[in-house]
């Protein structure tokens, strides 16, 4: 049976084309994939794709990453953050 779907959000196409390079897919088939996980209630990542993802690709998702995170704090101010919110951690005997 084919099916088509219109007007996908621009954020899940992106997500759904990263799926699939990483999974070494087609885009049809990351789709496919993606369904019959959301219809089985399989859990999101349990399929451990990390281990799976090639070099380049993962330079290439951290190529479209980089200089798009934006954030109004300066850049000592987030430091300083990072240092205020850390746990003290737990009393270790040596």
């Amino acid at each position: 049976m084919n099916i088509t779907i219109r007007n996908i959000p621009d954020e899940i196409v992106e997500k759904l084309r990263t799926l699939s390079k990483i999974s070494r897919r087609s885009l049809n088939n990351e789709i496919l994939v993606s369904i019959e996980r959301g219809l089985s209630k399989e859990p999101p990542g349990s399929s451990n794709l990390r281990k799976n993802i090639s070099r380049g690709t993962q330079i290439e998702i951290w190529e479209k990453l980089a200089g798009t995170w934006q954030d109004k704090r300066s850049t000592r101010k987030i430091i300083e953050e990072i240092y205020t919110n850390r746990t003290p951690g737990r009393e270790v005997d040596l």
